[in-house]
């Protein structure tokens, strides 16, 4: 019983040697202001996200992390920036759905997001759903494929830009439900709440 009890002690100091190095290693970070980027235009999900963690870890970490939007390019502008930095934590990139699809959709990025891109933490998961504005006629999912088939190119579409998971998953709708609709872009999805988004016609 000794020899357990001292075997489990002895395991347990072991154990916690590595995770009081990494806590004395994280105590020295940060010592300066972050700059969290964020690929789209304020006003969307992902900056809304971002500013909602960026205050967070101000809070608990004493210093700053300051939000910028650097939005194009279905947020290449903002990942190739982050890229390109210096690889010391005090660059870092809120990360979407629409890195994962530019990997297939860009022939030439000027980084490789699996290679110069190291993930730090997943917070947030988000859902996806076709909304129309209160005056639409139409009230179900199949009354509007019925519309938009026997109206072919008269259902707007409102998309967050080109290639991105909104585009992308109003794309895949269109194939499944065999319906031509006319992809209208904004410059980011905060002007999509603005305009109502969702399905008009």
């Amino acid at each position: 019983m000794l020899l357990r009890r001292t075997f489990l002690q002895v395991a347990a100091g072991a154990a916690a040697l590595p995770l009081a190095a990494r806590i004395a290693r994280a105590e020295t970070y940060p010592s300066r202001p972050v700059r969290l980027l964020v690929g789209y235009a304020p006003g969307g999900v992902t900056d809304i996200a971002a500013r909602l963690i960026g205050g967070w870890l101000s809070d608990r970490m004493g210093q700053q992390f300051v939000i910028e939007n650097r939005p194009g390019a279905s947020s290449n502008i903002a990942t190739g920036t982050v890229a390109r930095a210096a690889p010391d934590g005090y660059t870092l990139l809120l990360a979407s759905t629409s890195n994962a699809f530019n990997a297939s959709l860009y022939d030439r990025l000027d980084f490789n997001f699996i290679r110069d891109l190291a993930p730090v933490a997943s917070i947030a998961r988000d859902a996806f759903v076709l909304v129309a504005y209160p005056g639409f006629p139409h009230k179900t999912v199949p009354a509007l494929i019925a519309y938009a088939k026997a109206n072919p190119g008269k259902v707007n579409m409102g998309l967050s830009g080109p290639a991105s998971a909104s585009a992308l998953y109003g794309e895949l709708f269109k194939v499944m439900a065999q319906v031509n609709l006319t992809s209208v872009n904004y410059r980011s999805i905060g002007g999509l709440h603005g305009a109502a988004g969702g399905a008009g016609g």
